[in-house]
């Protein structure tokens, strides 16, 4: 019996781990916000909703990501913890079943309590679970398609904020647009930014990426770019959403060092990527007190 449950703790720690807690806040997040800033209400849907892209949407995602990455993984000194589980190949059928049986009946709560009063958001979501699985599947596989793997991973991300805006019937004016596209290319600037830790262990597994494709160094400057430009579109907001553009300081700081790395040691960029994971935290808390200002100006 105590092998029985040492070994179902052990699974069970396996699949959460494949599903990236520490990044379940950057997928629920935009939705709730979303939501609750257009809405200005905390109702069923919003908790459903948020449930589900806090972590089915990320079991999904990253699980998918894992079982098919198994053989680049193998050659990946940073996976096996936060950034990702080493799963065995006994786990990968149970880690998408997971997904799947963890989403349906969330996602099938969502719809109904969205009803039918906005159509768009049908198709945002499955634009959104589309480039869940697109990413990763053999049949597709875009994370192997230079540039469209950073457009398709920062598509994960802001989708959950767009679904939030269709279904809570937002108004769409020009600072909104501009909000979601500097929200797009600071998705696109930390997908190759991330990429650019794994190019040696992607090339030995023969899977291409932006990173591969362009070079650490070109695409470490690709990623300071986007996050500038995305500072820049933020001032197009208006106030107090201008103030926003002060949040891209700290990014290009953090990959900034690393604008000049080499291939062969492009994984020391690793130590500008966990800053990275750490400064969403801080940057999420000033998004918050920004939302807040807006809602009280």
């Amino acid at each position: 019996m105590s092998s029985i449950r040492t070994t179902t703790l052990w699974k069970t720690r396996q699949v959460l781990l494949s599903s990236r807690p520490l990044s379940w806040i950057n997928t629920a997040y935009p939705f709730a916000a979303a939501y609750i800033v257009t809405t200005g209400r905390v109702d069923a849907l919003l908790v459903v909703g948020t449930l589900f892209f806090l972590i089915p949407y990320n079991l999904l995602m990253y699980g998918i990501n894992d079982v098919f990455d198994y053989e680049s993984d193998l050659r990946n000194p940073r996976k096996g913890g936060v950034e990702g589980a080493m799963l065995d190949p006994a786990l990968h059928r149970t880690v998408l079943l997971s997904g799947i049986v963890t989403a349906v009946p969330v996602l099938g709560a969502m719809l109904v309590l969205a009803g039918t009063g906005h159509p768009l958001s049908w198709l945002v979501l499955a634009v959104s679970l589309f480039a869940v699985a697109a990413y990763s599947v053999p049949a597709l596989r875009f994370k192997e398609r230079p540039v469209v793997d950073s457009v398709t991973s920062s598509t994960h991300f802001v989708s959950p904020a767009v679904y939030g805006l269709v279904v809570a019937g937002a108004v769409w004016t020009p600072g909104l647009v501009a909000v979601l596209a500097a929200f797009f290319l600071w998705g696109m600037a930390s997908h190759a930014f991330g990429a650019v830790q794994d190019v040696v262990p992607d090339r030995e597994g023969g899977i291409s990426s932006i990173a591969t494709a362009l070079g650490a160094a070109r695409t470490v400057r690709l990623a300071i770019g986007c996050w500038a430009a995305a500072g820049l579109l933020m001032l197009a907001t208006g106030w107090p959403g201008l103030l926003g553009a002060v949040l891209a300081v700290p990014y290009v700081a953090a990959a900034w060092p690393f604008r000049s790395v080499s291939d062969a040691r492009a994984e020391t960029a690793n130590a500008g990527w966990k800053r990275f994971l750490w400064l969403n935290f801080f940057s999420g808390f000033c998004v918050t007190m920004l939302l807040i200002a807006w809602v009280l100006l």
